[in-house]
C-alpha cells in the first residue's frame, strides 16, 4: 500500500467501518419500516353480517375429491360463530354436513344450490335444496338458486326463472339468485321471480383502488343503484371483499393492508346504512387458484391456517413480521459490510458507503426472496420454479456485487496503488534483448508488411523479429512476407510451418525454440499492429525487477474513425482496458493478452511455454505466471494499434473464442482458483469472478429459452401456466437496470469518447451476448473447439439478406420474443402488473438479440461504403 493510501486510512479504520455498517443497517431497518407503515382505518367492534363459507382446509381440493371431515367443518363453524351469526353456502351436495352442523352450532344459513350447464346435476342440487330447507327451517333462513349463472352465460334468464319459481313454490324461505349488479339491470324481470335481490360487489375486479375510499364509494354506488331501480325489494350483498394477495388488476392492488382497509370501511358503512351483507369469504381457499388464477386463493378474512390476516381494531401493517426480516437482513449484511469498509478503507468514504449499501441491498433481497413465498399458497410448479430460480437470483446478486465492486473502486479510489507508467529508456548496453514473435495465418501480406515496417522503425538496439507463418496454404499469401523479411535484414527471420499443430500456441512454441539464445524477453504482437517506436525502450526497464514476468499494454485500434462498425467495436474494446484491467491490476490479476505483451523468457520457458490445450493460451500463461509468484505489470499507454474485426461474423467469432477459452482455463485450473495456494485471494477472486459477466450472458440465454416456453404456455394454456410472481420478476428487472447504469457511468468516467460512441459501444457489447453465451456453454460441456483466426481485412460483401447470415440465431430469438410480447399483449394487456412486468422483461431480453441484428446490418453497410 502506498504512503498516500495509508494516510487516508485514518487512525481508526475498524471504528469507521463499524459506524458505516451500523448506519447502513439502520437505513435498512428504516426502509423496511417505511414500506410497512401502519394504516389507520377506523376500528370495528361487534359481529360481522355474514361470511361466504367454504370449509376446505389448506391442502384439500374438491377437484381431487378431497373433502373436509365432519370435525373439520364443525371446527370451522364454531370458529366463525365467534365473529358472525350467519354463513352463506354454494352447493347442496358438496359438504352436505354443513347444514346439520350449522343447526347444531346455532348459525343461520343462506343455502345455495349450484346451478350450471350440467342439467342432471341441477336437478339433484334443487331437490337437495328443497329437502334441506324443509328439514332445517330454523337454520336455513334463505335460499339461493344459482351463483353467477347468468354472468357465466351458463343458462338463459328464462331457464333460471323456471328454477326460481319451482323452488319458491316448494319452500317457505325467501328465494333469490346471486348475480353482479349489471345482470339485474340487464334483466330486471328477474326481480319478479325472487323474494329478495342478491348482488355481488367487487370493486377489485373493476380495477378500482382502495385509497381515499374510492373502492368503498364504488361499492356503495352499486348498492344504491339497485336500491333505486328496485325500491320494493330487499337487497342483500351476497359477496363483497378484497384479496390479500395475487395479481394486481388494473389500479386495484391485492394486499393485506388494502383488504383490511376496505373490509373495515365496508363494515362501518354497512352498519351505518343498515346493509345486509356477507363477506367474501371466511377462509382462503388455495384450491381455487387453479380455477381462476392466483388471486382467487386470497379472498379470506382468515388465511388457510385459520389465522386472522389483520386486526379489526388498531393500525394495520402489511407485514407484521417485518421487524424480524429487517433484523435478519441487517445481521446477514453486518459482518460483510464491516469487512469491506475495513479492508478497503483506502476508498473514499462515499465509495465505502455505496458498496455497504449494495451489500445490504443484496442481503435484503435474499431475505425478501426467501420469506415472500410463504405469503403465497404455492403449487408444486411454483415451488419447482422457485427452487430452480432462487440459485439464479443468488447468482444475479453475486454478479451485481462484483460489478458494483469494480464500479466502486474505479470511481471512488483515491489513487491506483499499482500504477505503472513509461520509463526512461536504458542505454543500449543495459537494454534487455527482446525477441519479438509475430504469428500469422493466412493474413493479407500488405497488412503484415505494415506491421513489419513499424517493427523495423523501433528505437531500440537489441531485438530480433521472428515471423512464424503456420498452415497458410497459398504461397501467394506467405511468400511476399518472406521476401519482405529478407529485405529488412538479418534481424528479421521468417518461418513457414505446414502442417503444424497447436494453432497460435503451437507457432509461438516453435518460435521459442528458434529464439536467439541471448534474448531476455519475448514480445508478442498480432500481424495487424503498428507499434510505436519507443515501445521497447520505454517499457523493458521493468524487467530489471526479477519478480516481473509480464509487461502488458492495452489492445488499441486504428483506422476506425470513419467506419461506423469499426468505430463502435473499437470503443467497445477500449472499455475493458480503461476500466477492467485497472481494476484487476490493483491485485496483480490482469488478463494477459496475446498482443502488445512482453514476457520474461526464463519465466515463459520455466513454466512450460505456451499452452496448446486451450485456445486462450495468452490468458492461461498470465495465470500460470501469477501462480508461480511473478508480478504482471499493466501500462495503460497506447504503444501499438491494430485493426478491429472486419465484420460482425469475425467480431462474434473472436468473442466466442475468448469465452470458450476462458471456460477451458476455468476447468483446467479450477483447483488453483478455489484452494489456498500461491495465488493470492485477490487473484483468485478476479479469475473466478472476472468471467461472471459472461456467465450472466449464459444465464440470459437459458432464462430467455425458459421465458419463451413459459410465455407460450401462458398464451396457449393459461389454465396451467400462470403469470410469474413479482418475486421472480423484480430482482431480474433491478439487475438489468443496475448493470446498464454501472456500465454507462463507468464508460463516461473512464473512456474518452462521446455519448454517441458510448451508446454505440453498448450496442456492440450487447450484440455479443449470444456468442458469449454459446462460448460459455460450449466451453463448459466440450473439451476443444476450432481456433478461428479473427479476420481483420474486409471480406467481399453479399446481398442485404446475406448481411444477417452471421446472426441467424439472434434474429430468430428476437422474432420469438417479439411474438411472445404480442401474445401477452393480446391475451393479458396491461390489466396485471405481473403481465406488464413480464412484457418488459421479454422486451429487455430481446435487446441483445436485436442489437446483434443491428450490428450485423451496420457492419454490412459500413463494408459497402468502404468498398
Amino acid at each position: 500500500m502506498s504512503a498516500s493510501a495509508a494516510k487516508h486510512n485514518g487512525r481508526y479504520p475498524l471504528f469507521t467501518a463499524i459506524v458505516l455498517a451500523l448506519i447502513v443497517a439502520a437505513m435498512n431497518f428504516g426502509l423496511w419500516w417505511w414500506s410497512n407503515l401502519p394504516h389507520g382505518p377506523d376500528d370495528w367492534h361487534g359481529k360481522i353480517g355474514g361470511f361466504a363459507f367454504s370449509p376446505f382446509q389448506r391442502y384439500q381440493d374438491p377437484i381431487k375429491q378431497d373433502y373436509p371431515s365432519d370435525d373439520e367443518v364443525d371446527r370451522d363453524l364454531k370458529f366463525i360463530a365467534r365473529y358472525s351469526d350467519r354463513i352463506r353456502t354454494y352447493s347442496m351436495q358438496v359438504n352436505p354436513q354443513t347444514y346439520r352442523l350449522a343447526a347444531k352450532d346455532g348459525l343461520d344459513v343462506m343455502a345455495g344450490a349450484e346451478i350450471s350447464r350440467r342439467m342432471e346435476n341441477n336437478e339433484k342440487e334443487i331437490d337437495t335444496l328443497i329437502a334441506k330447507a324443509r328439514r332445517y327451517p330454523d337454520s336455513i333462513k334463505r335460499v339461493i338458486v344459482g351463483n353467477e349463472v347468468l354472468f357465466r352465460n351458463d343458462l338463459t334468464p328464462e331457464q333460471m326463472m323456471v328454477y326460481l319459481d319451482r323452488v319458491r313454490a316448494a319452500v317457505r324461505q325467501p328465494v333469490s339468485i346471486a348475480e353482479p349488479e349489471y345482470i339485474w339491470l340487464k334483466y330486471p324481470e328477474l326481480a319478479d321471480h325472487v323474494d329478495f335481490i342478491t348482488i355481488h360487489i367487487f370493486p377489485f375486479w373493476n380495477g378500482i383502488p382502495v385509497a381515499n375510499g374510492v373502492a368503498l364509494g364504488a361499492a356503495l354506488g352499486s348498492y344504491q343503484t339497485l336500491q333505486q331501480r328496485f325500491p320494493y325489494k330487499h337487497i342483500v350483498v351476497g359477496e363483497i371483499g378484497w384479496p390479500s394477495n395475487g395479481d394486481r388488476h388494473e389500479h386495484a392492488d391485492p394486499s393485506v393492508s388494502n383488504e383490511a382497509i376496505f373490509i373495515r370501511e365496508w363494515l362501518l358503512a354497512a352498519k351505518q346504512r343498515n346493509i345486509d351483507y356477507y363477506l367474501m369469504e371466511a377462509f382462503d381457499q388455495p384450491w381455487k387458484e387453479q380455477l381462476s388464477g392466483r388471486t382467487e386463493a386470497y379472498w379470506g378474512i382468515f388465511n388457510a391456517d385459520r389465522q386472522p390476516k389483520f386486526p379489526f381494531t388498531g393500525p394495520v401493517t402489511e407485514d407484521t413480521a417485518w421487524p424480524w426480516k429487517a433484523i435478519a437482513a441487517s445481521l446477514l449484511a453486518l459482518l460483510p459490510m464491516i469487512f469491506f469498509a475495513r479492508r478497503f478503507s483506502r476508498f473514499k468514504l462515499m465509495g465505502r458507503l455505496f458498496f455497504c449499501m449494495l451489500i445490504q441491498l443484496a442481503c435484503g433481497l435474499i431475505t425478501w426472496s426467501a420469506t415472500l413465498p410463504f405469503n403465497f399458497y404455492l403449487s408444486w410448479i411454483d415451488w419447482t420454479m422457485l427452487v430452480l430460480l432462487f440459485p439464479a437470483q443468488i447468482a444475479i446478486l453475486a454478479i451485481l456485487l462484483i460489478n458494483g465492486f469494480e464500479f466502486t473502486e474505479v470511481l471512488w479510489r483515491r489513487e491506483w496503488i499499482r500504477h505503472a507508467g513509461m520509463l526512461t529508456p536504458d542505454p543500449p548496453e543495459k537494454q534487455p534483448f527482446v525477441s519479438i514473435h509475430l504469428a500469422c495465418y493466412n493474413e493479407p501480406p500488405e497488412m503484415v508488411i505494415i506491421t513489419l515496417d513499424s517493427l523495423a522503425a523501433l528505437d531500440y538496439a537489441n531485438y530480433e523479429v521472428l515471423v512464424i507463418d503456420n498452415n497458410t496454404k497459398d504461397p501467394a499469401v506467405w511468400q511476399p512476407v518472406q521476401d519482405y523479411c529478407e529485405k529488412l535484414g538479418k534481424r528479421f527471420r521468417f518461418f513457414h510451418l505446414e502442417p503444424w499443430p497447436g494453432y497460435k500456441a503451437g507457432a509461438l512454441n516453435f518460435g521459442l525454440k528458434e529464439t536467439d539464445p541471448q534474448a531476455d524477453v519475448v514480445a508478442v504482437i498480432d500481424a495487424d499492429y503498428e507499434v510505436r517506436a519507443d515501445w521497447l525502450a520505454s517499457l523493458t526497464g521493468y524487467f530489471h525487477d526479477p519478480k516481473v514476468a509480464v509487461v502488458q499494454c492495452p489492445q488499441a485500434h486504428r483506422e476506425f474513425e470513419h467506419n461506423t462498425f469499426r468505430r463502435m467495436t473499437a470503443w467497445e474494446y477500449d472499455g475493458f482496458f480503461r476500466i477492467g484491467m485497472h481494476h484487476r491490476n490493483e491485485r496483480n490479476a490482469i488478463i494477459q493478452h496475446g498482443t502488445m505483451t512482453m514476457v520474461r523468457r526464463t519465466a515463459l520457458e520455466g513454466t512450460g511455454g505456451w499452452s496448446e490445450w486451450t485456445i486462450c493460451e495468452d490468458a492461461e500463461l498470465g495465470l500460470r505466471l501469477m501462480h508461480s509468484g511473478y508480478d504482471l505489470v499493466y501500462v495503460d499507454e497506447l504503444m501499438g494499434k491494430g485493426l478491429t474485426p472486419a465484420d460482425f461474423k469475425a467480431y462474434k467469432s473472436q468473442r466466442y473464442r475468448w469465452a470458450f477459452g476462458a471456460m477451458q482455463i476455468l476447468k483446467g485450473r479450477w483447483s488453483w482458483m478455489t484452494k489456498a495456494g500461491p495465488l493470492s485471494a485477490g487473484q483468485r477472486f478476479h479469475f473466478l469472478t472476472g468471467w461472471f459477466s459472461w456467465f450472466a450472458d449464459a444465464l440470459h440465454l437459458i432464462f430467455t429459452l425458459m421465458a419463451l416456453f413459459w410465455t407460450a404456455g401462458m398464451v396457449a394454456y393459461p389454465q396451467y401456466f400462470s403469470l410469474p410472481m413479482q418475486l421472480f420478476l423484480i430482482p431480474v428487472i433491478g439487475f438489468f437496470f443496475a448493470k446498464a447504469i454501472f456500465g454507462i457511468v463507468l464508460y463516461r468516467a473512464r473512456v474518452p469518447c462521446s455519448w454517441y460512441d458510448t451508446l454505440m459501444a453498448s450496442l456492440a457489447s450487447m450484440g455479443l451476448s449470444h456468442a458469449i453465451a454459446r462460448g460459455i456453454l460450449h466451453g463448459l460441456t466440450r473439451e476443444k473447439t476450432s481456433f478461428v483466426v479473427t479476420a481483420k481485412s474486409r471480406r467481399l460483401g453479399g446481398s442485404n439478406f446475406a448481411a444477417f447470415a452471421p446472426v441467424r440465431e439472434e434474429g430468430l430469438m428476437a422474432i420469438a420474443l417479439m411474438l411472445c410480447i404480442v401474445g401477452m399483449a393480446l391475451n393479458y394487456g396491461t390489466h396485471y402488473i405481473e403481465g406488464t412486468l413480464w412484457m418488459f422483461i421479454l422486451a429487455a431480453q430481446s435487446i441483445p438479440y436485436v442489437s446483434a441484428v443491428i450490428g450485423a446490418w451496420i457492419a454490412h453497410k459500413a463494408g459497402d461504403k468502404a468498398g
